[in-house]
């Protein structure tokens, strides 16, 4: 008789914020590619931009609580 292998199937019963933090991104990439358009310098700051804005307000948003 042949063993069958017990495999434990993790299903999580919430959802993550993936899909608002995509979104969040596209509309920042969008927004940063309309002021920095023009050269491949300015189009790859605007992607950092992008990136990191959350970064930057979480930052700014504890700095002005006192955090």
């Amino acid at each position: 008789m042949a063993e069958q292998s017990s495999k434990i199937k993790y299903v999580s019963k919430r959802s993550g914020a993936g899909g608002g933090w995509f979104l969040g991104f596209i509309g920042a990439l969008v927004y940063f590619l309309h002021f920095h358009s023009g050269t491949l310098a300015l189009v790859l700051v605007a992607i950092f931009k992008a990136i990191f804005w959350p970064a930057f307000l979480v930052y700014y948003l504890l700095n002005f609580m006192g955090v």
